[in-house]
């Protein structure tokens, strides 16, 4: 498409092509919070903490630390996942 074509599609292309870099901003925050090793330890501890305490009861522990962990996996495979992609060419 040359520049006449680009200039008759910009109303319409601008703002498609700006929500699209929205989203994918988004979508990579999230991502980069949901998989944060730091923060997914911090509530581990936190957990510990409050099971320690008495705030939760055993199984109660149990299930949340598995879940925790299970997330923690997650987020080491999906960074191993994501340096394996950035070095591709």
């Amino acid at each position: 498409m040359g520049l006449l074509g680009t200039l008759l599609t910009f109303p319409v292309s601008g703002p498609v092509l700006t929500a699209k870099a929205a989203i994918k901003t988004i979508l990579n925050e999230a991502e980069r919070q949901l998989y944060d090793e730091g923060a997914i330890r911090e509530q581990l501890a936190e957990l510990e903490h409050a099971h320690r305490s008495g705030a939760i009861d055993e199984p109660e522990f149990a299930e949340q630390e598995e879940a925790l962990l299970e997330r923690l996996l997650e987020a080491r495979r999906w960074r191993l996942e994501k340096g394996q992609q950035g070095d591709a060419p």
